[in-house]
């Protein structure tokens, strides 16, 4: 069986997951000790020496980094596909995964350091929070004219342009920042979390934010390192929290990508 070294709330673990559920895949989730810390190591790092989730098991086959992984998903177990047909729709959705995991998925993420982990407070916090709203709002409107009448963004059937858009629109509704209601991109978010495959690996999502409950006071103490990388960092430099950043590394509470051994 498929090993997945995962975190539920990882939006690159729920592409994965999505994908393995549409065909039907079985394989075992683990959640890697000391994930996100810094400080990871044994088997998880011997999958992906960057120590990010996810990492998939294959027998002897280890691979990182998600997209990496849906295509290996795609070329092993290519019923029922979750590509389009033609060369151009491939290219389309491979570029909306693409936004969506680079400069979608630093606003969420930035979000969770601002409300979660209480990076930044008052009038800080605040200009931020709006910023990224605002930003959101930006995307969504991109997305509305990339799903068109299209029933789903991989044309006639759910495919792999859904599954990367789904996590990081639920992610943003978590936030507050939701589609318009009433908008073809909110029918499509209700339709998307309506299938097995999305609602199963959406519920593990918010059942792990439980876990998270005291992951502040950790990375406060210095002990939990959270990593800011390259759109992670971009996004609170142009955003307005260069002082996130700067006392995140006087504290030494932030780190960036690690090195290979």
């Amino acid at each position: 069986m498929l090993t997945l070294f995962e975190h539920p709330l990882s939006p690159y673990v729920q592409k994965v997951k999505i994908a393995l559920r549409e065909k039907a895949i079985p394989f075992e989730p683990l959640t890697p000790n000391a994930i996100g810390s810094g400080a990871a190591a044994g088997a998880f790092v011997a999958a992906n020496p960057r120590a990010e989730v996810p990492a998939l098991v294959d027998g002897e086959t280890r691979i990182f980094d998600s997209t990496v992984i849906l295509e290996y998903i795609e070329d092993k177990w290519p019923s029922p596909a979750l590509l389009p047909a033609t060369p151009a729709e491939r290219a389309r959705v491979r570029m909306i995964e693409d936004v969506m995991d680079t400069q979608f998925e630093a606003i969420n993420w930035a979000l969770g350091e601002i409300h979660r982990f209480r990076r930044a407070e008052g009038t800080l916090a605040e200009t931020l929070t709006a910023k990224a709203a605002a930003q959101t709002a930006g995307f969504f409107d991109w997305l509305e004219r990339e799903l068109g009448e299209r029933p789903w963004f991989n044309g006639d059937a759910f495919g792999w342009g859904d599954l990367s858009v789904v996590p990081y629109a639920n992610g943003a509704a978590g936030f507050g920042n939701a589609p318009a209601p009433g908008s073809r991109l909110s029918a499509w978010l209700e339709r998307t979390n309506a299938r097995p495959s999305v609602g199963e690996t959406a519920r593990e999502a918010r059942a792990s934010l439980a876990t998270l409950a005291r992951v502040a006071e950790v990375i406060e103490s210095g002990k939990f390192k959270r990593e800011y990388r390259d759109h992670r960092l971009e996004w609170m430099i142009k955003s307005g929290g260069v002082a996130v950043v700067l006392k995140g590394l006087e504290k030494d509470n932030i780190r960036f990508s690690a090195d290979f051994r």
